[in-house]
């Protein structure tokens, strides 16, 4: 089972080659976090498209090798958006890079209806941290995409964080969804929904995981705090993946681990025909490079299948 960010990149050398398809690539951690990824053998090549003048000063300042890709010149984002969509829906590129643009604008490249990559299934975003003191890496969903989750919709966040896991070579990842208390309560419907999340775990509704909830985070990622409150599950104090309530738990829970616990961190969004790289603006290109490794992997798992 993968347990670093460094054994992600191992396994993802040793797969199907990638190429990718970056939306906007005029800006220096996004070009260093690709040439970084080339170096490493995590992508075969890359389409970079957007400003080639942007690209070209800023690949020479950085030093990086531009004879490795293709440039595509596209000033207008949200076309450079488009065309890098497309180089992924014609099979010239084996997954897509949201570069230096805003979020919303990379998703609807991504999801229209003539020329993106929609499957119909949930579009959401999936995290993975590696943590200091820990075992293992944590699933987080979601942070970035589905602002207030329904109870389906948590199924299909327990269905993305899944596959990463499975592909990770965690084959029963312990899912934990979280609330703010470990009882459920009708004042406070995220237990709720994480009580029929368990229960439909139990029954066999969600398949390939074990799933627990509510739990609060404590008891979810420490043995010795579920032991104190009395709560005796597999899950408990050993989590794999960690569904939060709504969008404004995840990012602060997101945030609050790459800026107080300095975790390294990737993230990806999944549910479209192929995966894209997807961090924020902010994100350093190690975050970045980590994300196209995540993304990597989620790629070469779907062509297994």
């Amino acid at each position: 089972m993968i347990r670093s960010f460094k054994e992600l990149i191992e396994k993802v050398q040793n797969g199907e080659p990638q190429t990718l398809s970056v939306a906007v690539a005029q800006d220096a951690d996004v070009l260093l976090s690709v040439w970084n990824a080339y170096q490493n053998r995590i992508i075969q090549g890359a389409y970079l498209v957007g400003n080639e003048k942007e690209i070209r000063e800023i690949a020479k300042e950085q030093g990086i090798d531009l004879s490795k890709f293709e440039i595509v010149n596209e000033e207008e984002k949200p076309e450079a958006c488009a065309i890098a969509i497309k180089l992924v829906r014609e099979g010239k590129a084996s997954l897509p890079m949201k570069g230096f643009v805003d979020t919303s604008v990379a998703l609807k490249a991504l999801l229209n209806k003539e020329y993106g990559l929609r499957t119909g299934n949930l579009i959401c975003h999936v995290g993975l941290m590696e943590v200091a003191g820990f075992d293992r890496m944590f699933l987080l969903s979601d942070s970035a995409m589905t602002i207030a989750p329904t109870l389906e919709q948590k199924v299909d966040l327990i269905k993305a964080c899944t596959q990463i896991a499975h592909a990770m070579g965690n084959d029963n990842p312990k899912v934990a969804v979280l609330c703010a208390v470990e009882k459920v309560n009708p004042k406070m419907p995220a237990t709720l929904d994480a009580a029929e999340l368990t229960r439909m775990n139990e029954e066999g509704e969600i398949t390939g995981c074990m799933v627990k909830g509510p739990l609060a985070m404590d008891n979810a990622v420490s043995v010795e705090a579920a032991r104190h409150k009395g709560i005796d599950h597999p899950v408990a104090g050993n989590a794999d993946i960690l569904i939060t309530p709504d969008i404004e738990a995840g990012n602060i829970l997101n945030k609050s681990m790459e800026y107080f616990a300095k975790c390294e961190k990737a993230g990806c969004i999944m549910g479209a025909a192929k995966p894209m790289v997807l961090t924020s603006r902010a994100s350093s290109d190690t975050s970045k490079m980590n994300s196209i490794a995540l993304a990597v992997l989620a790629a070469q798992a779907m062509g297994k299948n």
